[in-house]
């Protein structure tokens, strides 16, 4: 088993010739708009056997909308924009989990990012909000 795995953070020189040189890729694409379920299948029918894709939570289970990264995402909020963020116990983030996790069962991901912003302190509120969501989403 292969303890370290060095890839980058998406494809700097495009897909074809990234599967020439590594062996896993962290999607940060997801991060800030995920991709269609169709766009996900295409990615993952023209990477190599064993290839592997890591995949950075949406923004909407870690960041409220507040953030200056909402900038880049082009969608419609559903619910109650001060619901998402900081792994809050909401419909909202829960939808964002799933949909993400939607991404991660196409891809055949192993792994998750979960990419907090500075703001997510370890304060009392926000331990028992990552605690409660790690729970519900196991």
């Amino acid at each position: 088993m292969t303890l370290l795995k060095i890839g980058c953070c998406g494809f700097p020189r495009g897909m074809k010739h990234y599967f020439t040189k590594f062996r896993v890729v962290e999607v940060q694409k997801t991060f800030y708009q995920l991709p269609t379920v169709e766009t996900v299948e295409k990615w993952r029918s023209v990477a190599p056997m064993g290839f592997e894709f890591t995949v950075k939570a949406w923004q909407g289970v870690t960041h409220p909308t507040i953030s200056l990264t909402y900038k880049r995402f082009r969608g419609k909020l559903r619910g109650e924009p001060g619901n998402y963020g900081f792994f809050q116990q909401t419909d909202e983030v829960l939808t964002a989990w799933r949909m993400t996790e939607k991404i991660c069962s196409t891809l055949k991901a192993k792994y998750v990012l979960f990419q907090c912003p500075a703001s997510f302190k370890p304060t009392d509120e926000h331990l028992e909000n990552i605690t409660g969501f790690f729970k519900k989403v196991k």
